[in-house]
């Protein structure tokens, strides 16, 4: 047995549940309290602590909805925050997703928060959570939400470098440049480096093609206007003088001749055989000669039987109790006269619904938002 594996067993309880288990912790930017960690990760082999940790997110939640303060967008900051730590793997079963998505939803119309900072984060740690997160750049553009800070324009621009698209990526830039969003600094900096990074991607147009090999290019290069046309040119007039050559090379196509075949007659001839050949079919009653055995019954041997006491009444047998996973089971819903109605829904999904919900906001991030609210 391995150290890892002789630990695990053992339950021993340490400070450092983290090393054995980092692979599988979501980095964060500002970093992770080391003892909520450890916490979070003795979860993993103990329910009681899972419990509890499922127990003290719903509270957070219920938290939201009895804030009465100025500031509602800070209970969830602080469900967000503690989530991250909470649960170190993220993944669907956080319901991290969900409460991004109900928290700028709640406040997309609210002009007291288009330009907080805190509000604009919320919205980039969602977009990272996104298949494509153009539509959430294009919601906040429409909606003139987080325009004035320099880390939208960033976070903008380098999404639309990461799908080659260099020219809108500097538009972009440059756009926040002019519009003088702050800190400008920061952003000016990161033109700089954006700069740096396209003058060293590799341009497919600079590079000769070689006659007698296929046309090549780098990984992730750009081609320009009509160079993909007459590169897919180049690739067939080759292919078609390989394919000329090939037949001037060519050594002729032997053809078989069938010794048995008899040309005049086209037919097989007959095989030199002294067995009996096929002259007439028979009649009927010889070709079913294998039908000529009548059926009759199986009365030479009997199969023993096991004597069973016959029990006065039905007795219903052991049921065999079929394991549900938690995260799968479907929860009754128990409704409470004191439970208000709130946006965030999420104590109401458990498991497979959380999943399912955060598959199809991956894939449709605006999917619950007002059709009006959508950029056209």
């Amino acid at each position: 047995m391995d150290p890892e594996t002789e630990f695990l067993s053992s339950e021993r309880q340490t400070g450092n549940e983290w090393e054995l288990f980092k692979e599988n912790v979501r980095p964060l930017k500002r970093g992770r309290n080391v003892d909520l960690l450890n916490h979070a990760l003795k979860a993993r082999t103990n329910d009681q602590l899972k419990k509890s940790l499922l127990e003290n997110r719903r509270r957070l939640i219920e938290a939201i909805d009895e804030y009465q303060g100025d500031d509602p967008l800070q209970p969830w900051l602080d469900c967000i925050k503690w989530v991250q730590e909470a649960f170190p793997p993220g993944g669907d079963f956080s319901g991290l997703v969900l409460i991004y998505e109900q928290c700028v939803r709640a406040f997309w119309h609210s002009d007291h928060y288009k330009d907080d900072l805190r509000y604009l984060k919320v919205w980039l740690e969602y977009a990272e959570h996104c298949s494509d997160a153009e539509v959430i750049y294009c919601f906040l553009d429409a909606n003139d939400i987080g325009k004035t800070h320099s880390a939208y324009y960033i976070a903008y621009a380098l999404h639309m470098e990461s799908k080659s698209k260099m020219k809108a990526a500097n538009d972009i830039l440059n756009l926040g440049i002019s519009s003088n969003a702050q800190p400008i600094e920061k952003l000016r900096d990161a033109y700089k480096k954006f700069l740096a990074r396209s003058m060293r991607r590799p341009n497919a147009t600079e590079e000769e093609l070689k006659e007698d090999d296929l046309p090549v290019r780098s990984f992730r290069t750009v081609l320009a206007r009509g160079e993909s046309q007459r590169q897919a040119i180049k690739t067939f007039e080759l292919g078609r003088n390989k394919l000329k050559q090939d037949q001037v090379h060519r050594t002729p196509l032997s053809i078989y001749n069938d010794t048995n075949m008899d040309v005049t007659r086209g037919h097989h001839s007959k095989p030199n055989t002294g067995s009996n050949s096929w002259h007439t079919l028979g009649g009927r009653a010889e070709r079913n000669k294998e039908n000529n055995a009548m059926p009759a019954k199986w009365t030479s041997h009997k199969i023993p039987q096991r004597p069973v006491p016959r029990i006065v009444g039905a007795v219903a047998s052991a049921q065999i109790e079929v394991f549900v996973d938690e995260e799968c089971e479907e929860k009754p819903k128990v409704h409470d006269e004191k439970d208000r109605t709130s946006s965030l829904q999420l104590r109401e999904l458990d498991g497979r619904n959380i999943k399912k919900e955060t598959e199809l906001l991956r894939e449709n991030p605006l999917r619950n938002f007002p059709s009006n609210s959508l950029p056209r």
